[in-house]
């Protein structure tokens, strides 16, 4: 399969489809931070490319309900944002997985079609991840352990917080590359 995984600078999720055997790319504005395939620059500039999946995580920073107590000074970069998830949503792909925490597009555009845990997935930890899905089933949990300590939610301020928050963890990018690849 030919698979995009858009506004991602990491590599975790395209590498574990690129493990699969998959034709994978990660697209993100920041350049990647491991090695592989990378289109830096605008996600629109490839989105009608004739993918078969995408996997998009669209950047939370004026979505997530973690930052509510800014929402009314931010309307403008809130409207943005959510208009730049409904052209993901409603890219020219057969297949598409939207990745983000708890957030407005619950609420303006729909509800998630599943919530997620890092914990289902190998890590004891908890990071709520809501998945909206087109033709994709949901996402079946593969390994659940004990722990849930909010590790991500606790990080104390540094320059990388953000970067360190938003990554995908691997098992969740595992059982995507498993299930949906």
């Amino acid at each position: 399969m030919k698979i995009l995984i858009a506004c991602e600078y990491s590599g975790i999720v395209r590498d574990a489809f690129l493990e699969k055997g998959h034709d994978a790319i990660s697209c993100d504005i920041l350049p990647t931070d491991s090695t592989g395939p990378h289109y830096q620059g605008n996600v629109m500039d490839i989105i009608g490319n004739g993918w078969d999946l995408m996997i998009a995580h669209p950047p939370c920073t004026h979505l997530a309900v973690s930052g509510a107590r800014w929402f009314k000074d931010k309307q403008v970069e809130q409207i943005e944002a959510l208009n730049f998830v409904k052209i993901l949503l409603g890219a020219p792909i057969n297949k598409i997985a939207l990745e983000n925490p708890v957030s407005i597009i619950s609420s303006k555009i729909r509800k998630p079609d599943q919530i997620i845990q890092p914990w289902m997935f190998g890590h004891g930890e908890t990071k709520a991840t809501c998945l909206w899905l087109k033709n994709l089933p949901l996402l079946k949990p593969t390994n659940i352990v004990a722990g849930r300590e909010q590790r991500i939610h606790k990080l104390p301020p540094s320059k990388d917080r953000w970067k360190l928050r938003s990554t995908t963890f691997k098992g969740i990018a595992k059982a995507m590359a498993d299930q949906w690849g």
